[in-house]
């Protein structure tokens, strides 16, 4: 009968408490993930003295199924595991044939198998034979709405603090790129103080990202929730002198999002503050805010209008229908369409 799927977090903490599984088979979209295992592993599984006879680590354009299950059929040397890494998998044309080894894998060898931007056809045999005996694990990306709490939780397992402005201002400017976000986050990470409490704020972000914590999605978006008219231009105006750092084309997806989230709030049967978390699926009273204000400032109908609106403004941005109009004016455009 096959495991129940492992989670990227499951994965991590076996392999920290130095419980390895025979294969690991890593597949998926985002790369991230699956490097960060196969990072892990590699740190875990032998001691640097170890790795001199009993570390294979191949490539697929220059490899097939019959190399991979001639290393991983070795016994480890002076060592109670050996490690063999096959790195851009996809290449390997006849991976399938790996299932013969899966499904009787070596309980000495650790076999990973990092299978990036696609994924295996879990009918066939080396998806089911994996799940059986070892790690099947698809690394998906994450939608662009759950980037805050993903960001959150990122960092509440590294004993580091965010707030909700702060994930909002990383998740507008980075989007769903995490290797990208991790890198940031890193910068930021080095400057916090050894001793004490560590915690990242929009300050940071905006000294030393080039986010400013004033004039961004999030702070557009609470502007439009509460009808801020003054203060939203003032955000458009400065997206219109800083374009590289604020483009339309990741304004529009969050307002999109923020007016699509507040359309199901109008037909959620419990409108009460938990009935909103429930129905949007957020964990934290915070996310909720600003729909409780927007259902107050807008109606149904009213949201429903501009949905279809951001819809129009996202074609214009792209050039449809718009021979001439700046992203700026575009956006402007669409601003007055919420408030007005």
């Amino acid at each position: 009968m096959a495991k129940t799927e492992y989670t990227f977090e499951g994965i991590c903490r076996d392999i920290q408490a130095r419980k390895f599984q025979p294969v690991y088979v890593l597949m998926g979209e985002e790369p991230f993930f699956m490097d960060r295992i196969t990072d892990l592993l590699l740190e875990q599984v032998l001691d640097e003295s170890e790795k001199d006879f009993n570390l294979t680590v191949l490539y697929g354009a220059d490899t097939d199924a019959a190399t991979i299950i001639n290393a991983a059929r070795r016994f480890p040397m002076m060592s109670e595991r050996q490690l063999v890494v096959v790195r851009e998998a996809q290449l390997v044309r006849d991976i399938e044939l790996l299932a013969n080894y899966v499904k009787k894998p070596l309980e000495s060898t650790v076999l990973v198998i990092n299978y990036k931007y696609k994924t295996l056809d879990r009918r066939k045999l080396l998806a089911s034979a994996t799940a059986a005996t070892g790690v099947l694990f698809e690394s998906k990306k994450i939608p662009d709405y759950k980037m805050p709490a993903f960001i959150t939780s990122f960092m509440q397992q590294q004993a580091i603090g965010i707030d909700s402005k702060s994930t909002q201002m990383l998740a507008d400017f980075l989007g769903n790129d995490i290797s990208r976000l991790n890198k940031e986050l890193e910068k930021l990470v080095i400057l916090l103080p050894e001793n004490g409490p560590k915690r990242i704020t929009p300050e940071m972000i905006e000294e030393n990202i080039g986010i400013s914590k004033e004039f961004n999605n999030f702070e557009l978006l609470k502007a439009l929730a509460t009808k801020d008219v003054l203060k939203a231009n003032r955000i458009a105006q400065y997206f219109e002198k800083n374009p590289k750092s604020n483009p339309i084309q990741v304004t529009l997806p969050v307002l999109f999002n923020y007016f699509s989230n507040l359309l199901i709030c109008y037909y959620s049967k419990d409108r009460s503050e938990n009935g909103i978390m429930q129905a949007l699926g957020f964990r934290n009273s915070f996310q909720v805010k600003d729909y409780m204000i927007g259902m107050r400032n807008y109606n149904a109908m009213k949201v429903f209008n501009l949905i279809s609106d951001i819809r129009t403004t996202d074609a214009r941005s792209k050039g449809v229908g718009n021979p001439s109009a700046s992203d700026a004016d575009i956006l402007k455009e669409l601003l007055y369409k919420i408030m007005h």
